[in-house]
């Protein structure tokens, strides 16, 4: 009947094709899980009979209709999907089924390698687990056994964090700190992994151990990343704690486990309740410290990210250790960059509905060329952070090659296109000031942060050229780099306090309002390249007259109206970026 069964991609961005999957897997007593690749079988009748997804290198919802059960489609599906990750270089393949399907997959070259009462987790190759226990017993060496382990997402490192470790730091011989690999956080498993090992520097028995998929992973306990409690979190959990007990703590030679009381997370309060359950059962003990309070609420590394979020450096910081600070002076510079460009409406200006006056670039263009300046904005955070701790004033040399090389990262990304070239040397320059301030006062005042620009950006000399320095040659214009000599005074005497008068006037349309307040007050070279001088005054205004008579539609019209004028007030934009980044490190 199924001889000559054909394999077929279901996209699942179809909803007829998603709804047919659903209905398909709730037959077989599963649920559609997250996957980006589905395949299925279907019969004459165009009723699914097999499928099964991928979701990266792991087989998920594998599922046979009960009349095909016998015809070996399970094993043809499964070695569709093995071929389709190796295609998409998976050294090793996984599955998560359910225990009574274990033979299917062993016949097939699976192994198990984490049970659980309802699942087991099977892989194949040979660069799976056994790879990432051979490294961890490359790091633990001649050590003894009787090791402590902290698996620590750290999303960022905040002083609770580092208080943990220091109290099992004072308990264990050796304590191995496990950082969660995964890049779902707000700050990446680069920079989570960096910012643990700057924590832990000076303690001679922490040793930082690099994650893997092996430990509380999108892999192993994908519910931890959704922070929510479901049906499934059960037999994650348990499997994550039997990769745990059964590989990873016997190759560290580890017999306690650290973890910080969890009075607000109720996933991870399960996940503790369950460890306290199983680890003691594999001659491993479970030891709580209780969470370090601050203000009368427990520091959490949300309580940062939120202050992040409300552009608060000074709430934020207060609740990390100062080697963090610099990774969040960086991703307010990033968040800074990211509010600029979803702004909209925007006129002549790349926003969230069209491309403005620009015909090579459009939204997610403009996002690849900030996630790729990001790293670049950590450098140099990193960099102010350094000089500052060694006692030294910033360098415009090594702030001038970080710059270059996040010139290069950027035009790589956006196939050759200058998307951010002007921002990268206002936000970079204002980035390594402030981690320069914070670092060797503890705080960011206006005063020390201006004297730094300015300090660096003297060091720089004009670009020849370029589009803003032709301008400012012809017209003797303020260009982007007299503006940071000057320690940008406009921002700070005039733009700044504006724009949080206006937030608290209307924060929906502030930044609208701060873009028509610099477009009105700035020359602002990308215009005058344009449309030449004459016109760029008319520009100002223009933005003048609306900023009086302030409506979204007007916002609307000005944009039309500067798309067929060819007008890109792409200056004034970037100071909007520096504008709300300044604001976020001062507030």
């Amino acid at each position: 009947m199924f001889d000559n069964f054909e394999i077929c991609d279901m996209p699942l961005s179809l909803k007829s094709n998603r709804t047919r999957v659903e209905r398909f897997l709730a037959d077989s007593g599963l649920r559609l899980e997250d996957v980006d690749y589905y395949a299925a079988v279907s019969d004459d009748e165009g009723n699914i009979i097999a499928g099964g997804g991928l979701q990266g290198n792991v087989i998920k919802c594998i599922a046979v209709g009960e009349a095909a059960r016998e015809t070996g489609l399970s094993n043809k599906l499964i070695s569709h999907l093995i071929g389709m990750a190796t295609q998409q270089g998976a050294e090793s393949v996984k599955v998560f089924t359910k225990p009574d399907n274990s033979t299917i997959f062993q016949s097939m070259g699976f192994r198990i390698i984490a049970r659980s009462p309802k699942a087991i987790l099977m892989e194949n190759g040979m660069r799976g687990i056994g790879r990432y226990t051979d490294y961890l017993r490359r790091v633990r060496g001649d050590r003894p056994d009787g090791a402590a382990a902290i698996v620590m997402n750290a999303n960022p490192f905040t002083l609770g964090h580092r208080y943990l470790v220091l109290q099992a730091a004072e308990m264990a011989s050796t304590l191995y700190v496990i950082v969660v690999r995964e890049d779902r956080s707000a700050f990446s498993y680069a920079e989570r992994l960096a910012m643990i090992k700057a924590g832990c520097e000076e303690l001679d028995n922490v040793v930082v151990v690099e994650g893997s998929e092996y430990a509380i992973s999108e892999l192993t306990f994908p519910t931890y990343f959704l922070k929510q409690v479901t049906d499934a979190t059960d037999t994650h959990i348990m499997l994550d704690l039997d990769l745990f007990t059964t590989h990873i703590a016997p190759a560290l030679g580890v017999t306690t486990r650290y973890v910080g009381s969890e009075p607000i997370d109720e996933l991870t309060a399960r996940y503790n309740e369950l460890m306290q359950e199983q680890l003691p059962q594999h001659g491993i003990e479970v030891k709580t410290v209780e969470r370090l309070m601050l203000d009368g609420q427990p520091v959490s590394a949300s309580r940062v990210r939120q202050a992040l979020a409300d552009g608060s450096l000074r709430h934020a910081d207060a609740l990390v250790v100062n080697t963090t600070s610099p990774y969040l002076i960086a991703h307010l510079a990033t968040d800074a960059l990211r509010a600029e460009l979803d702004t909209t409406p925007k006129p002549g200006l790349v926003d969230r509905h069209d491309n403005g006056a620009h015909r090579d670039m459009d939204w997610g263009l403009m996002s690849k060329s900030i996630d790729a300046l990001h790293p670049f904005l950590v450098q140099l955070a990193l960099n102010g952070h350094n000089r500052a701790e060694h006692y030294e004033l910033p360098d415009a040399q090594e702030v001038r090659l970080i710059g270059l090389e996040a010139e290069q990262a950027m035009l790589k990304a956006t196939g050759g296109i200058n998307t951010h070239r002007g921002a990268l040397f206002a936000m970079g320059l204002t980035t390594l000031a402030a981690a320069w301030c914070m670092t060797r006062d503890g705080i960011i005042a206006s005063k020390q942060l201006r004297e730094i620009i300015m300090q660096v950006a003297e060091q720089f000399a004009p670009t020849a050229g370029t589009h803003g320095n032709e301008a400012v040659n012809a017209y003797r214009v303020t260009g982007a780099l007299d503006l940071a000599k000057g320690g940008y005074s406009q921002l700070f005497n005039n733009w700044l306090p504006a724009y949080r008068g206006y937030r608290t006037d209307d924060a929906s349309t502030a930044r609208h309002r701060l873009l028509l307040l610099i477009m009105s007050q700035l020359d602002d070279t990308n215009v005058i390249h344009r449309v030449g001088f004459d016109m760029a005054q008319q520009v100002k205004q223009e933005a003048r007259a609306l900023l009086e008579d302030f409506s979204i539609a007007g916002m609307e019209q000005m944009n039309r109206d500067y798309i067929g004028r060819n007008i890109s007030p792409g200056g004034s934009a970037d100071m909007v970026s520096l504008t709300l980044f300044i604001d976020s490190l001062l507030n």
